[in-house]
């Protein structure tokens, strides 16, 4: 296996999580036809109560395993990263199974939190079904993790990047061809239909392990795992709490996020059935929020998750070494990366909510209405994601605890207010949510940066700087698609007819962000002429390169 770099890393895990998270995408079109607008509400149910417990059970160990293995690896110590690898699966194996006892025995009770006592949606036995069949998914994933987590702290990216579209592919066949089988073949209930598809996320994870588990193998001597080594002067007590140190900013970190999510599908349905929409709708628009928009959401939110990947093991790295020139670059060139795409992006795909719906959803002019919203909240996550995880990397828990816990606490306290001012001046009252999204993930954003800020040479003012030309070329490009809008209006009539609307407007407008930003020397800065020369020699064949010397400045 071979080891990568910052920027090779980054963008071997980012082109593998966007192949995932456009399949993530696609299968929806499907899925979504077999099971209906009710069905999904049920599989967000579901899936949102799995990432909660999946974050226990995980325990934050996955990424803890990667900062360890990489600060002992830059110390020499290989048998105490051996050690702490395999205390960690040891964590994961206890944690594992209290979380399954657990959803088996009180499915029921979970799925009354979730819902109280609306009527006119899915019925709580229905609910407890699926949290009860998701639960078996548990017991598998955290262990894959615990492996990926091993791997990259190596940096070794390209395996744990496989292994992720193996788990996405298998998981998606399950989804979709089981959920058909039963209930177009077998004729059974949407109901069940559902908990087949729920089931992929155990199936998907058990393939996507028997491959890591593989590698790991055929690999031992590069992972010091090919014979017994020396024992380092490193008690177990030392790396049980290094393992505890490193994942509890995690556990609270995915905990806070993704019970906020499930509560503030609670609080969104509550609310709107409070003020006059049907049970249906207040979980239609609930689902969207939590669920169906955020797989909408994913292209844009690959990248920082792509980042994080390499990000981690490379500041950990530095801050170790006490590098921090280099570990300024790489904070920065994380930033700067994220800006560029996830803003374009985001604007881009909230220009086109009403086509992009009906594509995945058919014609909704409700989903698509909290689409246009909620998409932006991706660029504020992906964002939040890298300000938070270096502030971990950094060792800054103290200020990812007051970060996470401030940010999630306005967003919370902001949910039904904003929701209900919505509806008072005449805006649609699930506008609310995201915006509460928004702000809450902006004074997260604001505290991790700030105090990373204390940190000596780190500065963000190229940032900033980059920032603005960014916004410039954003609004010159909406601008033109806006013109271009009331020349050639969007064709709602057919899903054919949207896609042509989508890849029309996706190229004239991709293609002046690009030339925009070039011009204005942003691609070269971020990227390094080295990197755009090689972009540019697969995709026009050798014909077209930029002339000067390579800027390898970037490229570490």
């Amino acid at each position: 296996m071979k080891k990568n770099s910052f920027l090779e890393g980054t963008i071997i895990a980012t082109l593998a999580l966007v192949f995932t998270k456009i399949l993530g995408m696609l299968y929806v079109i499907p899925f979504y036809a077999i099971i209906g607008s009710q069905g999904s509400s049920l599989y967000s149910y579901a899936y949102n109560i799995y990432l909660i417990f999946l974050s226990i059970s995980s325990a934050g160990i996955p990424v803890a395993m990667s900062k360890i293995v990489s600060e002992y690896e830059s110390l020499g110590l290989k048998e105490a990263k051996v050690r702490s690898f395999k205390l960690g699966i040891f964590i994961v194996s206890i944690l594992s199974a209290v979380c399954f006892i657990f959803l088996m025995f009180f499915s029921e009770n979970v799925a009354r939190l979730i819902v109280g006592d609306m009527t006119g949606g899915n019925t709580l036995e229905d609910i407890t079904m699926v949290i009860f069949v998701v639960s078996f998914a548990v017991l598998i994933i955290p262990f894959l993790s615990v492996a990926k987590g091993y791997l990259q702290g190596h940096k070794y990216i390209k395996p744990s990047s496989v292994s992720q579209m193996i788990e996405q592919i298998v998981r998606i066949l399950v989804i979709v061809c089981g959920s058909f089988f039963v209930i177009h073949i077998l004729h059974k209930s949407v109901s069940i239909g559902v908990a087949v598809a729920v089931s992929g996320a155990f199936v998907g994870g058990l393939v996507a392990i028997i491959y890591i588990a593989k590698k790991i193998i055929s690999n031992k001597k590069e992972l010091s795992l090919d014979k017994k080594l020396e024992r380092d002067n490193v008690s177990n007590k030392e790396i049980l709490k290094k393992i505890c140190y490193y994942a509890i900013p995690f556990v609270i970190i995915n905990l806070t996020v993704n019970i906020y999510n499930t509560v503030d599908m609670s609080l969104i349905i509550r609310t709107l059935s409070n003020i006059g929409f049907s049970g249906a709708d207040s979980e239609f628009v609930a689902g969207v929020v939590t669920t169906w928009g955020y797989k909408l959401n994913m292209i844009v939110t690959a990248v920082a998750t792509g980042l994080t990947v390499s990000l981690i093991p490379n500041i950990v790295s530095e801050h170790t070494k006490k590098n921090y020139k280099e570990l300024n670059k790489i904070l920065n060139q994380a930033l700067q990366i994220i800006l560029f795409i996830s803003i374009p992006a985001a604007i881009g795909l909230s220009f086109l909510a009403e086509p992009v719906w009906n594509v995945f959803y058919g014609v909704n002019e409700l989903g698509s209405s909290v689409f246009k919203l909620s998409i932006i909240t991706a660029i504020f996550s992906n964002l939040y994601l890298i300000a938070i995880q270096a502030a971990q990397g950094l060792n800054e828990y103290k200020t990812v605890y007051l970060a996470v816990i401030i940010g999630t606490v306005i967003n919370a306290l902001l949910d039904v207010p904003l929701m209900l001012l919505c509806n008072k001046i005449g805006i649609p009252a699930y506008y609310g949510a995201p915006s509460a999204t928004i702000i809450g993930l902006s004074v997260s954003i604001i505290i991790a940066l700030v105090k990373i800020r204390k940190i000596p040479e780190i500065s963000y003012k190229e940032t900033w700087i980059m920032l603005r030309d960014i916004i410039i070329a954003v609004v010159i490009m909406l601008i033109v698609l806006y013109v271009m809008n009331l020349v050639v209006p969007f064709h709602l009539s057919s899903k054919l007819y949207s896609i042509l609307d989508i890849c029309l407007y996706a190229l004239v407008g991709g293609s002046i962000y690009i030339v925009l930003t070039y011009r204005m020397g942003i691609i070269n800065k971020l990227f390094g002429k080295r990197m755009v020369n090689r972009v540019l020699k697969v995709i026009t064949f050798g014909k077209v390169q930029i002339k000067g010397d390579a800027d390898d400045s970037k490229e570490n």
